[in-house]
């Protein structure tokens, strides 16, 4: 089962990165770095730095949208 998570995780990560440039393919590094975070620790850490950027990213678009005008 571990084999299987790992490689799994591992794949998901490398589309994910491959993918850079589609929207959804942060979806894949995430899902990778969550299945790859059971078993490797350094994962963890990885995954803990993107959903902090992730949550960032999403107050900024929040703010801006709720700033935008309409006519």
């Amino acid at each position: 089962m571990k084999i299987l998570r790992l490689s799994l995780g591992a794949l998901l990560m490398i589309v994910g990165v491959v993918l850079t440039l589609l929207p959804g393919s942060i979806l894949l590094v995430i899902g990778g770095l969550v299945l790859l975070s059971y078993d490797w620790p350094p994962a963890r850490r990885w995954l803990k730095v993107c959903q902090k950027a992730m949550r960032r990213s999403a107050v900024k678009v929040d703010a801006l949208l709720l700033a935008r005008k309409y006519r």
